[in-house]
């Protein structure tokens, strides 16, 4: 089981390579916004990429490294890769945006769209790696990567000391696990869903994770299964579900109130507190996910 060490320690490995975002205070909203959509890649998972890359064995790192992802782990993955010069196979299936796709090429990975739907994409991610005997870069089961995100976590105790609750938006769990094991014994740690997209709130009420086929226009958290290792460390955590209007609003109010151009998935945080599901006194909201295609935000943005 991970504890709140293997986050110091990975911090100290991305320490210099990732971005110390900042953490702003939103009048309009009384909470603390994490800005994770300054990273390079636009998200929160550089960290976590970067820090299982890094600790690739000589022979992992001849081998290359394999992913599978709706674009931000894509993105980031390839980014970390190439960072550490290490060759990278990106698996998204064709439902994953094309924009997100294009630029995990841009950072020199090679993308596979070949699956049709994402639970095509796990089966054939499977094949793939008998084939290749590449290293896998889980976004979510790999306790390097939750490690690595649970890195944010340790700069929002710094920045915001009196925080008493930290909103998450969440699909495969990565996240909302490396902030849980990183600060989770003294701070509420509170799960938001898409209501399209409710892998984590499936995998509670089974008992165990199950596979569905998320279509939330927050793409990012479009995972078709909550992960193994977030379900054991996150068990028991609050959650609650945000609706695709409520999203968009949340949206516009970044954009339009705290100068902040996000994608959807960004926004899920903020549309729960903004509607009162999520209530604190001193609130963090991660804002993590910049990355979305002029059409989609326009669309979103012009729409009165």
């Amino acid at each position: 089981m991970l504890a709140r060490d293997d986050v110091l320690r990975a911090r100290e490995a991305i320490a210099g390579a990732v971005v110390r975002t900042p953490t702003l205070y939103s009048p309009d909203l009384e909470a603390h916004l994490k800005c994770e959509l300054f990273q390079r890649t636009g998200s929160f998972k550089d960290r976590g990429a970067l820090n299982r890359i890094a600790a690739l064995t000589p022979e992992e790192r001849e081998r290359g490294v394999i992913t599978i992802s709706a674009g931000n782990h894509a993105q980031a993955v390839a980014w970390a890769a190439a960072d550490q010069h290490v060759d990278a196979l990106i698996v998204m299936a064709q439902p994953a945006p094309d924009y997100k796709a294009a630029a995990a090429r841009g950072y020199g990975a090679t993308v596979d769209r070949t699956p049709e739907t994402w639970s095509d994409a796990f089966e054939y991610l499977d094949r793939l790696l008998d084939e290749t005997g590449r290293a896998l870069v889980h976004p979510h089961e790999d306790p390097f990567v939750v490690a690595g995100a649970g890195s944010l976590a340790l700069e929002i105790e710094e920045d915001v000391p009196d925080a008493d609750a930290v909103v998450v938006g969440v699909g495969g769990g990565g996240l909302i696990a490396g902030i849980q094991v990183a600060i989770g014994d003294r701070v509420r740690v509170i799960a938001v869903e898409p209501e399209l997209s409710q892998a984590f709130h499936a995998a509670v009420e089974a008992g165990h994770p199950v596979t569905l086929e998320p279509s939330s226009l927050a793409d990012g958290l479009n995972s078709p299964r909550f992960g193994a290792l977030p379900f054991e460390l996150c068990l028991n955590l609050e959650r609650v579900l945000v609706t695709e209007d409520e999203i968009a609003d949340a949206m516009r109010f970044l954009y339009a109130r705290a100068k902040l151009a996000v994608e959807p998935a960004g926004a899920a945080a903020i549309a729960a507190l903004l509607t009162g599901k999520v209530t604190a006194r001193h609130p963090v909201a991660v804002v993590s996910g910049g990355n979305v295609a002029p059409e989609i935000a326009s669309g979103i943005l012009g729409f009165r």
